[in-house]
């Protein structure tokens, strides 16, 4: 019997394709770290059999400024053969974590890097238990100059280290106290599924956390609501074991706090950085005072729209629907290059040269981590992670903004000696978001297309939204929610739920309505799991606005001084980084510039529109 094709039969189902089916060429060439799997072996072993000779230095770190270095030194090799393999790992763990074994590698590296841990956990506090006089005469002397800055930094935490006994125990705690991120990854992003949902063209998807962003941006409202319900329901079927493991990833934080002797999480977060409490007052407070312009966004869209109740899923569609945003991996590519040049040769021509020998693995792949990062170490190539869907317009930002990233690495690893190299959270969220801002230029300067240009604007004012708004909003919530736990108020699904919902109220105002299942939010970000990173984003937009603006203006005065800041790594504190560069964190101003940017494109958008 002979069958026909019926015409209206539906599209292929698109899924997500296993690693062995996506080219070589989209995916990162980590051979840059370690030729193969047997060499990662070979180095593991070689930290296995070393890292006992740190018993070698113990009581005697006070004798003399000569052994002390000689410590620091072998610390130091031991810490960049850590650095490599815990790379190599967590890279082919975020490859495939559904992978066993890449998941048996990583934790073999997590078990060797806790004996090593335990085995030194002696040398911070004999290095605390210097007398002051005899420390102040160790960083005077010639044989440790390259680490008075380290030194200087590590003192700073003289009434947060333990005993010798006591650190010991923490080390040997580190690996079950970190296991509510793990659950939370491994729980999200490897056993729940999120189904199928047929899209506009009538095929058949598999939803994920990459495809759920690109239904976001749909024109169909019926289909943006589908893929949100559907989304949510994998986690409101899994909210009893989610809630419980962020509540333990909160208690680990205020446990580690605790036990060093802060006042709180939030203050252990801001110490390593020497960020007055004030700078994450201000942003908040700042953020709140200036929420009528959002208010006022909320309204353009519904209109624009033509939609009678604005909803969360309705807040990320463009607002002009005939401009085609369909963007190749190498046109993004191109596009980013392009906007970069006020940066200067080098920094264009060497991330050229990046992205030609592999440092990107592009597109999703069954078992991969969700989302995007940069990843570097000081001996390799400053590796991204993406997920990129050539539809969703801001997976441009998402590359230019890890690149930020990646490059600031690379600065950092030729300008810096190892132990000052590695720049904190709160500058790497200024070196990428300022791309992201060059981006936006360039897009604005290249196009006079009336319908483009409102697209740029609206994709601006939605990455200030999601940047600096928006995670305020999660700051607050984090805030929140470890004060919750410090003053002994239970952390349940309920008091996550109520504690979001109120948020979402307050920030969202009357325009948007609040579905239940967006209180599902809180559940899913996986920055709480690891807290006090996301205002960094905040500060890092506010500050990447005020130094783009600096280079745009007038290149050849301010380029310098930012690749100066780019080439700093962590040698320095980070406000005082940022105020060499010409922006001043530890005050509302550029705060309250990026929130009056916002309005401005707000505006300008309503009046294209």
């Amino acid at each position: 019997m002979f069958y026909h094709a019926d015409v209206h039969a539906k599209p292929p189902a698109r899924t997500i394709p296993k690693r062995s089916a996506v080219a070589v060429g989209d995916t990162w060439d980590l051979s840059q770290l370690y030729a193969d799997d047997a060499a990662w072996d070979a180095d593991f072993a070689r930290y296995e059999k070393n890292y006992p000779r740190y018993l070698e230095f113990k009581d005697t770190l006070s004798s003399s400024a000569v052994q002390l270095k000689a410590c620091l030194e072998f610390d130091r090799e031991m810490d960049l053969l850590a650095e490599k393999l815990g790379h190599y790992a967590s890279l082919r763990s975020s490859e495939d974590s559904s992978d066993n074994a890449n998941l048996a590698r990583e934790a073999r590296f997590a078990h060797l890097l806790t004996l090593a841990v335990e085995t030194a956990a002696f040398l911070t506090p004999e290095i605390q238990a210097v007398a002051d006089d005899d420390f102040a005469k160790f960083l005077a002397d010639p044989a440790l100059a390259e680490w008075r800055g380290k030194l200087e930094r590590l003192r700073r935490f003289k009434p947060h280290i333990l005993s010798v006994p006591e650190e010991r125990l923490l080390a040997l705690a580190a690996l079950p106290l970190g296991a509510a991120a793990e659950t939370f990854s491994q729980l999200t992003n490897v056993d729940m599924t999120f189904g199928v949902i047929t899209d506009e063209t009538g095929a058949d998807v598999e939803l994920s956390h990459g495809a759920f962003s690109s239904f976001l941006v749909k024109r169909d409202p019926a289909l943006r609501w589908r893929a949100f319900a559907q989304y949510y329901a994998a986690f409101d079927a899994h909210k009893f074991t989610v809630s419980a493991t962020l509540a333990h990833a909160v208690k680990r934080g205020v446990f580690n706090a605790r036990a060093r002797n802060f006042p709180s999480a939030r203050a252990a977060a801001l110490f390593a950085d020497n960020v007055p409490a004030g700078v994450y007052d201000n942003l908040i407070a700042t953020v709140k005072k200036n929420l009528g312009a959002l208010h006022e966004y909320y309204e353009l869209r519904q209109r624009t729209l033509g939609l009678a109740e604005l909803h969360f899923h309705d807040t990320y569609v463009p607002l002009t629907g005939s401009v085609n945003v369909r963007t190749t991996f190498d046109q993004a590519c191109k596009l980013m290059l392009d906007s970069l040049a006020p940066l200067g040769a080098e920094y264009v021509s060497a991330l050229r040269a990046g992205l030609a020998n592999r440092w990107v693995d592009r597109y999703e792949t069954r078992g991969k981590r969700s989302g995007a990062f940069s990843s570097g170490s000081y001996t390799s190539p400053p590796y991204i992670l993406l997920n990129y869907q050539d539809d969703v317009f801001s997976d441009i930002y998402t590359l230019t903004h890890e690149a930020g990233h990646s490059m600031h690495s690379w600065h950092s690893q030729r300008a810096q000696k190892f132990q000052d190299y590695n720049y904190p959270i709160f500058l790497a969220e200024v070196a990428s978001t300022f791309n992201e801002e060059l981006l936006t230029h360039h897009l604005l300067q290249t196009t006079a297309d009336r319908d483009m240009r409102a697209y740029i604007l609206n994709r601006q004012i939605d990455d200030i939204r999601a940047t600096l708004i928006r995670q305020t909003m999660f700051a607050e919530f984090e805030q929140i929610i470890h004060a919750m736990d410090e003053a002994g108020e239970p952390l349940t699904l309920e008091s996550f739920r109520a504690v979001y919902r109120k948020l979402l109220e307050e920030y969202h105002g009357p325009g948007l309505v609040i579905d239940d299942a967006l209180e599902l939010e809180c559940l899913r970000i996986p920055h709480f799991y690891g807290a006090f990173y996301v205002y960094k984003y905040a500060t890092g937009i506010s500050a990447a606005l005020a130094l783009s603006a600096g280079v745009l203006q007038n290149p050849a005065a301010n380029r310098e001084p930012y690749l100066n800041f780019l080439k700093s790594g962590g040698s320095k504190f980070p406000l005082d980084t940022l105020r060499l560069a010409g922006v001043d964190m530890s005050t509302p101003t550029p705060v309250q510039a990026a929130l009056d940017l916002f309005q401005q494109r707000v505006r300008e958008l309503a009046a294209l529109l």
